[in-house]
Protein backbone atom coordinates (compact mmCIF):
# COMPACT_ATOMS: atom_id res chain seq x y z
CA UNK A 1 0.00 0.00 0.00
CA UNK A 2 2.95 2.22 0.64
CA UNK A 3 4.09 2.00 -3.03
CA UNK A 4 0.31 3.43 -4.41
CA UNK A 5 0.78 6.27 -1.61
CA UNK A 6 3.76 7.21 -3.18
CA UNK A 7 2.71 6.78 -6.61
CA UNK A 8 0.19 9.06 -5.67
CA UNK A 9 2.18 11.52 -4.00
CA UNK A 10 4.57 11.36 -6.79
CA UNK A 11 1.90 12.44 -9.26
CA UNK A 12 0.71 15.30 -7.35
CA UNK A 13 4.24 16.56 -7.12
CA UNK A 14 4.32 16.07 -10.89
CA UNK A 15 1.63 17.63 -11.60
CA UNK A 16 2.71 20.71 -9.55
CA UNK A 17 5.86 20.98 -11.72
CA UNK A 18 4.00 20.97 -14.91
CA UNK A 19 1.92 23.65 -13.73
CA UNK A 20 4.77 25.56 -11.75
CA UNK A 21 7.93 25.55 -14.11
CA UNK A 22 7.89 27.43 -16.87
CA UNK A 23 10.24 24.73 -18.99
CA UNK A 24 8.68 21.20 -18.01
CA UNK A 25 5.37 20.47 -20.63
CA UNK A 26 3.15 17.72 -20.86
CA UNK A 27 2.00 17.11 -24.45
CA UNK A 28 -1.51 15.25 -24.66
CA UNK A 29 -3.90 17.63 -24.34
CA UNK A 30 -7.08 15.69 -22.38
CA UNK A 31 -4.78 12.48 -21.36
CA UNK A 32 -2.85 15.05 -19.76
CA UNK A 33 -3.52 13.27 -15.84
CA UNK A 34 -2.76 10.15 -17.97
CA UNK A 35 0.59 11.28 -18.94
CA UNK A 36 0.88 12.24 -15.41
CA UNK A 37 0.24 8.93 -14.01
CA UNK A 38 2.49 6.97 -15.79
CA UNK A 39 5.00 9.76 -15.84
CA UNK A 40 4.87 9.35 -11.70
CA UNK A 41 5.18 5.73 -11.95
CA UNK A 42 8.27 5.78 -13.88
CA UNK A 43 9.88 8.62 -11.56
CA UNK A 44 8.55 6.03 -8.04
CA UNK A 45 10.18 3.48 -9.57
CA UNK A 46 13.46 5.16 -10.49
CA UNK A 47 13.64 6.96 -7.14
CA UNK A 48 12.96 3.19 -5.55
CA UNK A 49 15.64 1.70 -7.81
CA UNK A 50 18.23 3.82 -9.62
CA UNK A 51 18.46 6.44 -7.32
CA UNK A 52 20.03 5.11 -4.16
CA UNK A 53 22.72 3.16 -6.17
CA UNK A 54 23.67 7.56 -7.81
CA UNK A 55 23.57 8.66 -4.65
CA UNK A 56 25.82 6.05 -3.39
CA UNK A 57 28.25 6.78 -6.13
CA UNK A 58 28.23 10.60 -5.98
CA UNK A 59 28.34 10.32 -2.13
CA UNK A 60 32.15 12.11 -2.15
CA UNK A 61 30.96 14.91 -4.60
CA UNK A 62 28.04 15.56 -2.37
CA UNK A 63 29.91 15.74 0.96
CA UNK A 64 32.22 18.23 -0.82
CA UNK A 65 29.23 20.76 -2.28
CA UNK A 66 27.65 19.83 0.84
CA UNK A 67 24.44 18.41 -0.23
CA UNK A 68 24.00 20.35 -3.06
CA UNK A 69 25.56 17.72 -5.83
CA UNK A 70 21.79 15.58 -4.68
CA UNK A 71 19.70 18.26 -6.54
CA UNK A 72 21.74 16.93 -9.40
CA UNK A 73 21.12 13.37 -8.96
CA UNK A 74 17.78 14.41 -9.04
CA UNK A 75 17.99 16.40 -11.66
CA UNK A 76 19.08 13.46 -13.46
CA UNK A 77 16.56 11.26 -12.11
CA UNK A 78 14.11 13.31 -13.82
CA UNK A 79 15.72 13.09 -17.44
CA UNK A 80 15.66 9.29 -16.93
CA UNK A 81 11.80 9.40 -16.19
CA UNK A 82 11.38 11.69 -19.05
CA UNK A 83 13.79 9.42 -21.27
CA UNK A 84 11.78 6.51 -20.45
CA UNK A 85 8.87 7.71 -20.42
CA UNK A 86 8.88 9.12 -23.80
CA UNK A 87 10.88 6.15 -25.18
CA UNK A 88 8.59 3.34 -23.85
CA UNK A 89 4.75 5.28 -23.30
CA UNK A 90 5.13 7.94 -25.27
CA UNK A 91 3.64 9.94 -22.55
CA UNK A 92 5.33 13.67 -24.38
CA UNK A 93 6.80 14.95 -20.91
CA UNK A 94 9.26 17.82 -22.12
CA UNK A 95 11.96 19.28 -20.42
CA UNK A 96 13.43 22.44 -22.33
CA UNK A 97 17.00 22.98 -20.44
CA UNK A 98 19.21 21.37 -17.41
CA UNK A 99 18.15 25.06 -15.10
CA UNK A 100 14.33 23.70 -15.75
CA UNK A 101 15.11 20.56 -14.74
CA UNK A 102 16.73 21.42 -11.69
CA UNK A 103 13.86 23.58 -10.53
CA UNK A 104 11.15 20.79 -11.25
CA UNK A 105 12.89 18.52 -9.11
CA UNK A 106 13.31 21.14 -6.19
CA UNK A 107 9.46 21.65 -6.48
CA UNK A 108 8.53 18.52 -6.65
CA UNK A 109 11.05 17.44 -3.87
CA UNK A 110 9.36 20.06 -2.05
CA UNK A 111 5.68 19.58 -3.03
CA UNK A 112 6.35 15.67 -2.54
CA UNK A 113 7.62 16.72 1.22
CA UNK A 114 4.68 18.65 2.10
CA UNK A 115 2.24 15.80 0.71
CA UNK A 116 3.90 13.53 2.60
CA UNK A 117 3.57 14.95 5.59
CA UNK A 118 0.29 15.87 5.64
CA UNK A 119 -0.37 12.10 4.73
CA UNK A 120 1.94 10.65 6.74
CA UNK A 121 0.31 8.89 10.24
Amino acid sequence: MSFLIRWLVTAIAVAAAVWLVPGIQLIGGESAWIGIAIFALILSLIDISVKPIMQVLSLPVTVLTLGLFYLVVNTLMLYLAAWLANGLFGVGFWISGFFSALLASIVISIVSALVNSLVSE
